[in-house]
């Protein structure tokens, strides 16, 4: 029997919103997406919310139209910007006359978590475990049957902001479409794109979208440190725009030509008017004089949140870059893997259909929600539970 989920994505500069169809076989299909450019959102507040409504409308009438349904039921995803990352550790004694671990054990780690994160205000959107660990052993996600008189684990918890929790349902409801639940979008992209052995080492995510850059730090099946940084491709392209004189959406097209690391190649930017009668050029040194700065300062602001984390990075921790920011430009990840001092590797390509790394927020999400159906009506032989074949249809499985 075929089901249909709905699932709209905030990111700083366009709404997403996805309409899939699966069946019992596990396969499933994106059959709309409708995608609506909007002001989006900085210091936890919407930038324009008198036009928020439309641009949400609009991205929904899309995704209506090519799915050929009407959406009365929506999963949302909360964007980096209105969550908070905690991190919890706890453990419980494990007693008997052979000591192991049990599904008890583990529903008192998450209970003990739970009242340590307590004090905390807002609404837990996802809790996941980094890791368990017996009796100081080696990290695991499947501790159950282990041998051992104490069970410890790393739960991490993303809790939401009411604010943004009550404005979107509040606005859709104004649509006539109720909120099923909500999702952390940063989960959903870092679980999907991250490959597990990278993340059972810690992973470092950067996702340079326009308006903001969100640094997550990813173990296990758990974001266990996210910090956005007010500052993404849009600072780039107004940059461009007021160093070379010329319009945003003239800048925005240098900003996306833009090749890093070609200094001793001769390589020029032409852009038109917006009547299309006037062109101007540029040489690459030009272009660089104005872009490289705040692509530096990017990169420092970065390097300096991971230094600031506690986190604890080796050489085997890995460093992925996505979003639009910089991830699409020609020796873009290169550049910034220069600036940071450590390799940084494209995310994994996952999907045939939205695979541009623009899409990655919102692909991440619908998987993350898939997951979470599939894991509340299938049994699960682990702790970490969920099926992860949400994709099989779109690679051609």
């Amino acid at each position: 029997m075929k089901s249909t989920i709905a699932a709209i994505d905030f990111g700083t500069s366009k709404i997403v919103t996805l309409v899939a169809e699966t069946s019992g076989t596990q396969r499933c299909d994106i059959i709309g997406a409708g995608i609506a450019m909007y002001d989006g959102f900085l210091d936890g507040e919407w930038n324009n919310p008198l036009l928020l409504n439309e641009a949400i409308g609009k991205s929904v009438a899309e995704a209506e139209m090519q799915a050929k349904r009407k959406i009365r039921e929506m999963n949302v995803g909360v964007p980096g910007e209105f969550t908070r990352v905690y991190a919890v550790e706890t453990s419980v004694t494990i007693q008997g006359a052979d000591p192991r671990v049990t599904p008890r054990h583990v529903e008192r780690i998450f209970a003990n978590a739970d009242k340590q994160l307590s004090p905390v205000r807002g609404v837990v959107v996802h809790r996941s475990p980094a890791w368990f660990m017996v009796d100081g052993g080696k990290k695991t996600l499947e501790p159950v049957g282990m041998k051992g008189t104490e069970l410890k684990a790393l739960v991490s918890f993303v809790v939401a902001d009411t604010f943004f929790l009550d404005d979107v349902m509040a606005r859709l409801r104004d649509m006539n479409i109720t909120v099923s639940g909500f999702f952390s979008s940063s989960t959903g992209e870092a679980m999907l794109y991250l490959l597990e052995e990278d993340r059972d080492r810690t992973a470092i995510l950067i996702d340079i979208g326009y308006l903001c850059t969100d640094v997550m730090a990813v173990e296990g099946d758990a974001v266990i440190f996210q910090k956005p940084l007010q500052i993404g491709g849009g600072h780039i392209a107004a940059d461009i725009a007021e160093g070379l004189s010329i319009s945003l959406t003239s800048a925005e097209q240098i900003k996306r030509d833009y090749v890093y690391g070609i200094s001793t190649i001769s390589q020029g930017y032409t852009v038109s008017s917006g009547d299309g009668l006037k062109t101007e050029s540029f040489t690459q040194e030009q272009v660089a004089a104005v872009l490289e700065p705040r692509v530096d300062e990017i990169a420092e602001m970065i390097k300096e949140c991971i230094a600031e984390s506690g986190l604890k990075l080796g050489n085997w921790s890995t460093l992925y870059l996505t979003g639009g920011g910089l991830s699409l430009n020609r020796g873009g990840r290169d550049y910034l893997a220069g600036k940071l001092d450590k390799p940084v590797r494209e995310t994994i390509k996952r999907t045939i259909k939205l695979s541009s790394p623009i899409y990655a927020s919102a692909m991440g999400l619908m998987d993350l929600i898939i997951d979470t159906i599939e894991s509340r009506n299938v049994p699960s032989g682990g702790v970490a539970g969920g099926i992860k074949d949400f994709f099989r249809s779109l690679l051609g499985n």
